[in-house]
């Protein structure tokens, strides 16, 4: 699936993501400031988050929990320096929890991400619109 979209319409987005049924893993992909965390803030919310969402930049990993009890993890893999950092935090318990995993820098952790997982790669165009890429 691919989607042209402006920052208003990421509500939209994020309800069409999910209606394309994904794996829980989602693998998410972009430049800085392309929208990777506003798009799983949207993405939380659309799955019944009703508290704060934010970046797990410095915590590396955040958890919500949905109305109905699903949990999400969030994960900010930009400030990881090797695979072993991530499986010193235990990654690999979250990652085959069965819960939903939101990853942004997945490329940080490559030989770590179970085999399925779906894939959104944003980029900005010159526009300002987002390009969005599901696989």
């Amino acid at each position: 699936m691919e989607v042209v979209f402006s920052l208003e319409e990421i509500d939209n987005v994020a309800q069409l993501i999910l209606d394309q049924n994904p794996n829980k893993v989602i693998l998410f992909n972009g430049n800085m400031g392309v929208g990777k965390t506003t798009l799983i803030k949207c993405l939380s919310q659309n799955l019944g988050v009703k508290g704060n969402t934010s970046s797990p930049t410095f915590s590396l990993v955040n958890e919500y929990q949905t109305n109905d009890n699903q949990i999400i993890y969030h994960f900010d893999c930009y400030r990881l320096k090797t695979e072993v950092e991530a499986l010193d935090m235990g990654i690999d318990e979250y990652l085959y929890s069965g819960n939903w995993c939101f990853i942004e820098w997945p490329d940080k952790i490559e030989s770590l991400i179970p085999e399925k997982c779906s894939t959104l790669n944003i980029e900005i165009l010159p526009n300002g619109f987002r390009k969005l890429i599901y696989k």
